[in-house]
């Protein structure tokens, strides 16, 4: 499968610190991979180099064979990734359904002219809103469609912030611990809908979570082990589990 995104080298330095340190991995089209390690091992960091938070230090990224080093933020997304965050940012004073309406692309603006002129385009809008209401009825959220995200539980905001990403239309879409702080049935449930539009939309996903025992049993196709700024290792669930130096790692020997 080609790859949707190639890191090769990435350094970053916040002054004296080194926070990654010359990361290489790919992730190829319809892969759903698993970005783990312990707290602080550089992986948020990673996420912001690649989605244009940061500038790398060092390296190279590519986004769908396009330098993504050159490009502002609005810029890749444009190139079809999407991301979130470990903290929820949902509009809070807004509906879950409004929130899942803003994302969709090449919507009209605040003008006033292409206002009069989104009265020929109720069809589309109809179909946006079709959309939303069908992305929560996946994320067996639809109850709460007229509900302020403000309302929501940590765990019903991390639903509507996947269901706001997957409106954006991704090719590819990084999630910064999407289950942090969530019940285990609903932490269940977001990787199951996760692996789901893996497999039926051919999306990529890339992952992160700091929970190894729970990535492991999750599904995912392959798993890439950071530590200390550096990649230790890359490789299949199996693999992962089964590997001395990744025990160590998490547990520092003690296992």
């Amino acid at each position: 499968m080609p790859s949707v995104l190639k890191v090769k080298d990435l350094t970053k330095d916040f002054g004296g610190l080194r926070a990654v340190d010359n990361v290489s991995f790919e992730v190829s089209k319809g892969e759903f991979v698993g970005l783990i390690g312990p707290n602080g091992c550089g992986k948020t960091t990673t996420f912001n180099c690649i989605s244009g938070l940061l500038d790398p230090s060092e390296g190279d990224i590519e986004i769908f064979e396009q330098n993504a080093i050159v490009l502002r933020p609005d810029e890749i997304q444009g190139l079809g990734l999407t991301r979130t965050f470990q903290h929820t940012r949902l509009w809070r004073e807004m509906t879950a359904i409004e929130n899942l309406l803003v994302p969709p692309r090449n919507q009209f603006g605040d003008n006033p002219f292409y206002g009069i002129l989104s009265y020929f385009f109720r069809e589309e809008e109809n179909a946006r809103v079709a959309r939303a209401y069908d992305t929560l009825a996946e994320l067996e959220i639809t109850h709460m469609a007229h509900n302020l995200t403000s309302e929501l539980s940590g765990g019903q905001s991390k639903l509507v912030d996947i269901g706001r990403a997957f409106m954006g239309e991704p090719e590819l879409l990084l999630l910064d611990e999407p289950v942090a702080g969530v019940a285990g049935p609903l932490a269940d449930k977001i990787f199951n809908n996760l692996r789901r539009a893996v497999t039926e939309k051919q999306i990529s996903v890339l992952v992160i979570e700091h929970n190894m025992d729970f990535i492991l049993r999750r599904g995912v196709d392959r798993i890439i082990v950071m530590d200390q700024g550096e990649i230790l290792m890359q490789g299949t669930p199996d693999e992962v589990k089964d590997s001395k130096e990744v025990i160590e790692a998490y547990l520092g020997g003690a296992a």
